[in-house]
């Protein structure tokens, strides 16, 4: 019994693996078959079409659009700093993140204590300094008057001096009356002397008193500017950021309280490839003046606004090759703020006999595919000029002008491959083959 259950079981499994080769064989015979026709088709079937969209080149004139990143910038900013050391009394009532200011209000008041007391002491000592120029000025004019008193004395002296060289001459004088007269004329002279030196002296003195009078003028007016260095006050109309400032906070001298700055000003900062900055300068084009679209794409919605490029760099950072320009935005009250990411659209020179196709018609060879009047593909070799998002601009040469090219190439199309166009109409010759395609031969 146990023999017989033995051969039976080796009997089937025998049979078993025949029937496995048998169909291994079959498998391999029809892979063999269909290597035979690369297309899937079978004797006696007919050649199998893919439907595709096809899209008409013709000659264009485009203007292209370059698309780069920047990065929102205010042209008018101003870095609100102490310039004086103390403890903030007051804040303004705009002076806040995001407050508006107009130009002129107080923003941040430091104590005022010290510095007022600075004033009024230079102000006293400018005082004191023009009593001193007045008193000087008083004694210059009593001077001038002794040494005018004194010279007509001297003259007074002089003229009895000659008289009494005359009474001399006549016999009528005496020597003792001659040497009174000239001794006392000698006292005159050196009383001129005496006061000539008075008035000089007096004259130094009201120099003097000028200089004091100006040093304290200068001290007055740096003290004066010391208490307005006490407050902060708004340069612009703008809008306060970045605020550090907390009342009743100590500050030192050029700490930073804000930052104050004109959202009516704005510009892009874009940085370009050198190949991009080369496509606006060509021909000794200038970039100032290019118009820019900025786009600010966010989840909540998308912004746009109309700038200009005003200018470019005037030096390359080290480490970098290209170059960076800056559009000045022209459209007013724009919702974007110093800091955005944005994009911008750059309109360049207009390119002339070119096509806008999708990029995906394009291949990795550089090749569009070229349907024939039979629907019969053909690959085309096109040079690309830019790209422009999911789009490519290509130079349309004589012998692309008015041909059909696959606007989505698949990885089953290739040069030789049968199509027909999706949207065309069935007598479309494309779509007419003269060969029936078998059900389910056609795939989208």
């Amino acid at each position: 019994m146990r023999f017989l259950f033995r051969g039976l079981s080796g009997l089937f499994i025998t049979a078993l693996t025949f029937g496995l080769l048998f169909l291994a064989g079959f498998q391999v015979w029809q892979v063999t078959a269909g290597a035979d026709d690369p297309q899937g088709r079978g004797a006696g079937r007919d050649e199998q079409v893919y439907t595709v969209r096809l899209q008409l080149l013709e000659k264009q004139r485009i203007d292209p659009l370059l698309q780069a990143y920047g990065v929102v910038e205010s042209r008018r900013r101003l870095e609100l700093r102490a310039s004086a050391a103390g403890q903030i009394v007051a804040l303004g009532p705009n002076m806040y993140e995001g407050g508006s200011v107009g130009a002129g209000e107080l923003l941040v008041r430091v104590d005022p204590a010290t510095a007022q007391a600075v004033l009024d002491s230079r102000i006293a000592a400018r005082d004191d300094a023009g009593t001193t120029l007045t008193d000087a000025r008083r004694m210059v004019q009593v001077a001038t008057e002794d040494l005018v008193s004194a010279e007509r004395q001297a003259d007074l002296r002089r003229a009895a001096v000659a008289r009494q060289n005359e009474l001399a001459a006549r016999g009528l004088g005496t020597s003792s009356d001659r040497e009174t007269a000239e001794l006392a004329a000698s006292t005159a002279e050196q009383a001129v002397t005496a006061a000539r030196s008075t008035l000089a002296s007096s004259e130094a003195s009201v120099n003097a008193a000028q200089n004091a009078l100006r040093r304290a003028e200068i001290d007055l007016t740096t003290a004066r500017r010391d208490l307005a260095d006490t407050e902060i006050r708004a340069s612009f109309d703008g809008r306060v950021t970045g605020v550090t400032a907390v009342e009743g906070g100590l500050v030192s001298l050029n700490e930073q309280l804000g930052e104050l700055i004109d959202p009516d000003r704005l510009e892009v900062s874009v940085p370009l490839s050198l190949q991009q900055f080369s496509r606006l300068v060509a021909d000794g084009r200038s970039p100032a003046g290019t118009p820019v679209t900025v786009i600010l794409d966010g989840s909540a919605g998308r912004l746009s606004a109309r700038a200009e490029i005003d200018r470019d760099a005037a030096s390359v950072a080290e480490g970098s090759a290209g170059r960076v320009v800056y559009a000045r935005i022209v459209d007013e009250r724009v919702a974007m703020r110093p800091g955005d990411f944005v994009t911008v659209e750059i309109d360049e020179p207009a390119l002339t006999d070119v096509a806008l196709i999708p990029a995906a018609a394009v291949g990795a060879d550089g090749a569009v595919l070229v349907a024939g009047d039979q629907g019969r593909l053909r690959a085309q070799p096109v040079r690309v000029l830019r790209r422009q998002g999911d789009d490519v601009i290509i130079a349309v040469s004589d012998m692309l002008d008015g041909a059909r090219i696959v606007s989505e190439r698949g990885p089953q199309l290739g040069a030789g491959i049968r199509v027909r166009d999706a949207d065309a109409p069935p007598d479309d010759p494309v779509q007419d083959q003269r060969a029936q395609s078998r059900p389910g031969a056609e795939n989208g």
